[in-house]
This record gives structure tokens, C-alpha cells and sequence, in this order.
């Protein structure tokens, strides 16, 4: 048997290789001819799997590391037999860590109590609900829209995108990218939906860059339609535009689903997913060996005279400073790629011991909730 896998996709090298010949390649350097004679294929969404790469290829399954799937032609797949699988919910601890950090940091900055404002949350799947759910914690009032659940499960507990629109001061984006159809999500943010919004609102987007039009975003920052956004994908990546960078609050490359133990859980589905087609013994493979991150995983916060929300900022900043990726984007547009193949070992909350030195009860609580052990 013959696989080709991504050779950025961790802690993957060995697990194969004593049941097929693995090759490892970068995204770019997957073609036709590389894949010709392969079983397999363990990619990511730098490849493009559809009939230019596949046709007359002996590959039977793709498996992809990752939650999101539209670099996957499915049904010119499904069409040809060849069997694909996504990594559902893979990453959702590590958006849910992104998104909390994001929050207390434009609190930070902007001087905002969060248990003031409401968040609205545009997609509510694995990700979006860990992401309502930190936000609740926080002391956030949770607005949820989410059209397919809604249909499915009752609108009792969801709200329509316009009235989202009307009633959130800040808005974040959990959807999947879908072209066509009645739940399509290309340019779901338009110029039409941003002009819609007040001047006192904040819009991130960590899902899709599509979903938001980045031509009419960085018109509406321009015209300071709105107060500020936050980017971690975009229209045409790696290539951005400059302009739209400086006038957002943050900006990182497409790296919320970063944490190490996201990828694991992605590279553990990848490699379930081909073990099961292929007939290998690895159906209950799981990766190991994650490496701490620099930063201790066990510290110390003084909470005498701070308030829950400096608290939880300084707890949650610990385990990820997202200003720092930020900053290495601003500084070097063209480093894209480099910032997303070399980022460096990103743990989450459940991996992280806390001593809390004169904290209260509520601050325990809150802490433990967002996943911490609290010492």
C-alpha cells in the first residue's frame, strides 16, 4: 500500500510506515503524478483534492486533518468511489482558547467589561458551541444563530442572522463555507449585512475567509462603519492585503485550530479514518509524545484585589498570548505560510494547573469551568 501525507500534519511519522509505504510531501508538491499510484491520502486544506489531482488515481480514501472540508471536491469523490472524512470538532478546544483569549484581549485594550456586552455567535457546531459556552463564562450574554439546528431542533433556542445583527456588540463567526443553498455562507458578511451593523460593533472571523467579503470589511472599517474587527482567515490567503491588516484590532494566520492537542485529535482521525478503509491494524491509534509548550504549566495567580475578569485574563493570556501572533503577522505579510508551518507548541486550558492566591469561590469556579485545574 502507498500513502501520501502532508509532511506538516504532527505526529504522524511512524504510525503508517510499518503497514505502507508512506510519502511525505508538502501541500504544494501533491500532484497528479505524486498520487497516481497511492491508496491514500492524509492532507490538509493547502490541497486541493478534486478531478485535476485524483482523475486516474488509484486513491480510495482521503482523510483530511482537519474540521473543515472545502478543499475536498466531494462529490466528484463520492461520484468515483472514493471514500472522505473530515476530523469533526478536532480543533474546537483549541478555537474555544483562541476566541476567550481574543475576547479578554480587546477587553484589554478597549477598556470593556465583558459581562456587559452580548456576544453573537453565527454557527453553533462543535466549535461554536464551546465558543457560547466560554463566553457565557466570561459573563457574557450569548445570542446563537445557526439555521440547519434551528430547523432540526426547534428555533426556541436560536435567533434569525438579522436580529444577531441588531442585538450583539460583538459578532463571531463559526460556519462552514458553503457556495450555494439555502444555509450558503459565501460573503455571508457582505457589504449590504456590514453596513447593517453599528458603529459601536466588533466582528471576528476565525472560520472561513470568504464568509466575510474583505473588500467591503475594509471599506466599512475605513468609513469607521464599525468599531474594529479581528482576522484569522481571509480572502485569497497567504496573500493579504496590507490596508485591511493595519485597520484591524487583530490579525494572525489562520491559526485558531493551532493548539497541539488540536492537531493531535485531527492526526488521530486521519489516521483512524485510513486504518478503517485500508484494513489496518490502527483503528484505535491515537497520537502521543505532545510536547509542553514554553510557558509552565503550572502557575501562580495572585487574585487579591482584582476582579473576575483580570483574573480570568491573566489565567487564560498565560496559556496563549494572541497579541504575539498578531504582531508576527504585522510585521511580515509574506511569512503566511512560514508563522502557520513553524507555530509553536500551543496547549489548552485542560493542560494547565492554576494555584489561585486569594481568589474567591466564583473565580474557582469560573476557572475550572473554562477547563483549568485549580491548586
Amino acid at each position: 500500500m502507498k500513502i501520501i501525507a502532508d509532511n506538516k500534519i504532527p505526529f504522524l511519522r511512524g504510525a503508517l510506515e510499518p503497514f505502507a509505504e508512506v510519502v511525505y510531501l508538502p501541500g504544494k508538491e501533491t500532484t497528479p503524478e505524486a498520487v497516481k499510484d497511492a491508496d491514500a491520502l492524509i492532507t490538509r486544506t493547502r490541497t486541493i483534492c478534486n478531478s485535476s489531482l485524483l482523475e486516474g488515481s488509484s486513491v480510495k480514501v482521503i482523510a483530511t486533518a482537519t474540521i473543515g472540508f472545502d478543499h475536498i471536491d466531494t462529490a466528484w469523490c463520492e461520484e468515483h468511489g472514493i471514500i472522505w472524512r473530515n476530523a469533526p470538532g478536532c480543533n474546537s478546544w483549541s478555537v474555544k482558547q483562541y476566541i476567550t483569549a481574543l475576547l479578554l484581549s480587546l477587553a484589554r485594550r478597549r477598556g470593556l467589561d465583558l459581562s456587559a456586552l452580548t456576544l453573537g455567535v453565527v454557527g453553533v457546531g462543535n466549535v461554536g458551541s464551546k465558543v457560547a459556552e466560554a463566553a457565557g463564562i466570561l459573563g457574557m450574554k450569548v445570542l446563537l444563530n445557526d439555521p440547519p439546528r434551528a430547523r432540526k431542533e426547534g428555533p426556541e433556542a436560536f435567533v434569525e442572522l438579522d436580529e444577531l445583527v441588531r442585538r450583539s456588540d460583538i459578532i463571531t463567526l463559526h460556519v462552514p463555507l458553503q457556495k450555494e443553498g439555502q444555509d450558503a455562507t459565501w460573503h455571508l458578511f457582505d457589504s449590504d449585512r456590514l453596513a447593517s451593523m453599528r458603529a459601536s460593533q466588533i466582528l471576528i472571523n476565525s472560520s472561513r475567509g470568504p464568509v466575510v467579503d474583505n473588500k467591503a470589511l475594509k471599506s466599512a472599517l475605513q468609513q469607521h462603519k464599525i468599531a474594529g474587527a479581528c482576522l484569522d482567515v481571509w480572502e485569497g490567503e497567504p496573500d493579504l492585503d496590507p490596508e485591511l491588516v493595519e485597520l484591524l484590532d487583530y490579525s494572525t494566520p489562520h491559526i485558531a485550530g493551532y493548539s497541539a492537542d488540536g492537531k493531535a485529535n485531527g492526526t488521530t482521525a486521519a489516521v483512524r479514518t485510513v486504518a478503517e478503509v485500508l484494513g489496518l491494524p490502527l483503528t484505535d491509534w491515537a497520537a502521543s509524545g505532545i510536547p509542553a509548550p514554553s510557558q509552565s504549566l503550572e502557575f501562580d495567580i495572585c487574585a487579591e484585589g482584582k476582579t473576575l475578569q483580570e483574573v480570568l485574563t491573566e489565567a487564560v493570556l498565560h496559556t496563549y498570548d494572541i497579541t504575539a501572533d498578531s504582531n508576527a503577522l504585522r510585521s511580515d505579510l509574506g511569512a503566511f505560510e512560514r508563522l502557520r508551518g513553524d507555530y509553536p507548541i500551543r496547549r489548552e486550558f485542560t493542560s494547565f494547573t492554576v494555584t489561585l492566591h486569594g481568589g474567591t469561590p466564583q473565580m474557582a469556579g469560573r476557572l475550572r469551568e473554562l477547563g483549568f485545574r485549580i491548586r
